[in-house]
């Protein structure tokens, strides 16, 4: 069993997988210690938890709150820092045993390869990592000997449908699906469909990105992506289902027809409590699935001609190359504009779909190649919200 207090830097620690993670490492300070946290610009949040938890770093993203953060902090010994770079460069600590990033998007890249190069095992809940990168960041995670342990409760649902199948050949994976706040409606529907609309999920409780995500299936493109370069799979080898209840989190088929799936009740303190405890599993408060509470559990194919982010996601990792980086960008700024009332839902997909067809494709990219593509991609998908009118953008 776990025998020394682990250090953990929170990548994100004031969004809702690093409230969690802190959930998890307050329930089990005799195991854990939140060694470094990290905040995009909720300085107040990032203030409040840094009094908890007294890590050793405390890192603001947006340098204009640094002296609000530095100065309620003072009475405590904690280093604060401000900028994107400092978290790039505090990753690599040596007392750093394990890195949770749980930044949003692209920003999650470059730090996560500078852990890995620093041999940090990494607790994953930034899928845009290996969406983006799936091939240099697992390459470099072999050449560091560093665990990537997943921390979506999907992913977790496969590794944990995993263990002790150590050569045992997987023929396909099937991951679930919610469905999200829109499981079931219709292309006229989704015309007209709100951002508040939108962030109601069913069963979870997430970020406002991830949420759209969700609603636009999006998020579960993000994962089949993911999902290749977690468990070494080719496209034809995952495959999506929709399950309202989210009890079922994810399923295996092996060679001999055999399925093993992982369930429970939709937490993810679950997920996170085991990817910082792997590979032991410790006794959790978490309240119990009881199937006398969900006597009928219900699958269904999604509809990916409704939701056509799916679609996408399933041609950009076909295609390979820097078109899952493409998609990506793409998707990030189609959800911002989504989220801030300047373009429709199903045009979210439509802007997606013309960054793909027109930003160079490049077969073997390197990490310079990504970051360009990436930054290429923010710029024409941003020019054509702006020149577009709403309702061409639309379906």
């Amino acid at each position: 069993m776990l025998n020394k207090v682990k250090n953990i830097a929170i990548l994100g620690s004031t969004g809702s997988i690093g409230t969690q993670t802190l959930d998890v490492i307050r329930d089990n300070s005799h195991l854990f210690r939140a060694f470094m946290l990290t905040a995009h610009s909720n300085a107040y949040l990032l203030i409040q938890q840094a009094i908890e938890f007294v890590p050793e770093y405390a890192i603001i993203c947006d340098e204009s709150k640094y002296q609000e953060i530095k100065e309620a902090l003072a009475h405590l010994p904690i280093k604060v820092l401000a900028g994107y770079n400092a978290i790039k460069v505090l990753v690599t600590h040596s007392d750093i045993d394990m890195v949770l990033t749980a930044m949003v998007g692209f920003a999650g890249l470059e730090p996560t390869i500078n852990a890995i190069k620093a041999g940090k095992d990494i607790a994953l809940a930034n899928k845009e990592t290996l969406v983006v990168a799936g091939e240099l960041v697992t390459g470099l995670a072999k050449e560091h000997n560093v665990k990537i342990l997943p921390v979506d409760s999907e992913h977790s649902a496969i590794f944990q449908c995993l263990a002790g199948e150590e050569g045992n050949k997987i023929e396909k994976i099937i991951i679930t699906a919610s469905g999200g706040p829109f499981r079931g409606k219709t292309t006229d529907f989704l015309a007209g469909a709100t951002r508040e609309q939108a962030l109601k999920h069913p069963n979870w409780v997430m970020g406002a990105k991830i949420t759209i995500d969700s609603a636009s299936l999006m998020n579960k493109g993000l994962e089949v992506i993911e999902a290749k370069w977690l468990f070494g799979l080719e496209a034809s080898q995952i495959d999506v289902i929709v399950h309202p209840q989210s009890i079922v989190h994810s399923l295996v088929q092996f060679d001999d027809g055999s399925i093993k799936a992982q369930m429970g009740l939709p937490d993810m303190k679950l997920p996170i409590q085991y990817a910082l405890s792997y590979p032991n599993r410790i006794k959790s408060n978490f309240k119990r699935f009881d199937f006398m509470d969900y006597p009928n559990l219900s699958f269904e194919k999604p509809d990916i001609d409704t939701f056509r982010n799916l679609k996408l996601a399933y041609e950009a990792l076909n295609r390979g190359g820097n078109m899952p980086c493409i998609i990506n960008a793409a998707n990030e700024i189609a959800v911002a504009a989504f989220l801030n009332n300047t373009t429709s839902f199903l045009a979210m997909s439509d802007i997606i779909e013309n960054c793909m067809q027109q930003i160079v494709y490049i077969e073997k990219p390197s990490l310079s190649d990504y970051l360009n593509t990436d930054k290429e991609t923010r710029i024409f998908a941003q020019n054509l919200i702006k020149k577009m009118p709403l309702k061409a953008l639309q379906s």
